[in-house]
């Protein structure tokens, strides 16, 4: 990954101009974005990861609500503790308290990290008497 920091726009009209030209679709959008864009800008660059699969998806989202109701949680908040578990977390200060955030968000993943968000699932399910059935059976 390579982030690079365009301070006080800079060469913001001289990257985003060509941008727009090789993604006219996105042209508005890069443009508001110039316009917007008081401090600068910031470009991230990541090689693109294949994704979770549309399986993988259904199976989590399915297994995470049911153990959810079980538990007693929304499936929102078991989606966030089991990223938490997975992932780490952090606490951060806001003006209401502190809160803890996952270090990464599942949109973030690819399919073998996914994979371990399932775990983590099974697991912790397994650890509250709630059978989750294996992923290879979905």
């Amino acid at each position: 990954m390579i982030k690079l920091s365009i301070k006080e726009n800079k060469g913001v009209v001289d990257i985003l101009l060509p941008l727009s030209n090789l993604f006219p679709e996105r042209s508005l959008e890069l443009m508001n974005l110039c316009l917007k864009s008081k401090r600068g800008i910031l470009i991230e660059i990541k090689n693109i990861s294949k994704s979770r699969s549309s399986s993988q998806e259904r199976y989590y989202r399915k297994w995470c609500g049911e153990f959810a109701k079980f538990v007693g949680m929304t499936h929102d908040e078991m989606h966030e503790e089991l990223l938490c578990r997975t992932f780490g977390s952090e606490h951060i200060k806001t003006s209401i308290g502190e809160i803890r955030r996952p270090v990464k968000r599942s949109s973030e993943v690819g399919s073998r990290e996914y994979s371990t968000l399932i775990e983590m699932l099974i697991f912790t399910a397994a650890e509250l008497d709630f059978r989750v059935p294996p992923a290879e059976k979905q």
